[in-house]
């Protein structure tokens, strides 16, 4: 899957990726709510874009989508889709570094890969889980048309903290 919008390229990782990558999953601020913790070295990268790039998007399963700027190439992040295995549904995920947030990047992204999954992949939902303390993930889900199913209290233990999960929806008829 190749998209193109009118100032990203969501596409595969390639290899030459990997310094970038570890560059923005090094941010603490970045990794905060994520399951990894900063720094990313750069063999862990390497690993992480070689695993990426040999993934099937076709396939169930996680596959990542890198994200970068259409005008210099420059990645500034990645979208996670993790197909089911009834292949009509899937779960989202999303990284953007720091310094490209808050410019509707992600909102640009995560619109463009849902009408994909939506038009061509003919999935019938989308699901994506958040930290209930990553208000900018969750007004960004809400922003594309997620709506909001229900809150897990203390339900995911990350990075040596009890955390609340927020849980998100999009059906396609919702679209």
């Amino acid at each position: 899957m190749f998209l193109e919008t009118s100032r990203l390229r969501v596409r595969r990782f390639r290899p030459g990726d990997a310094p970038a990558l570890a560059a923005y999953r090094s941010d603490p601020a970045v990794a905060r709510y994520q399951g990894w913790s900063a720094p990313v070295s750069a063999e862990e990268a390497a690993d992480l874009v070689a695993g990426f790039a040999a993934g099937d998007p076709e396939e169930p399963g996680w596959f990542q989508y890198a994200v970068e700027l259409t005008a210099t190439g420059e990645l500034i992040g990645d979208i996670g889709v993790c197909l089911h295995d009834n292949r009509m549904q899937a779960d989202l995920g999303f990284t953007l570094a720091r310094a490209h947030q808050g410019h509707g990047y992600a909102t640009e992204a995560v619109t463009a890969l849902l009408d994909r999954l939506f038009t061509e992949g003919g999935l019938h939902r989308v699901s994506a889980v958040c930290d209930a303390r990553n208000t900018a993930s969750a007004r960004l889900l809400e922003r594309v048309g997620f709506r909001l199913e229900g809150r897990r209290p203390a339900h995911s233990w990350i990075k040596g903290e009890w955390t609340d999960d927020l849980l998100f929806g999009l059906l396609a008829g919702d679209r």
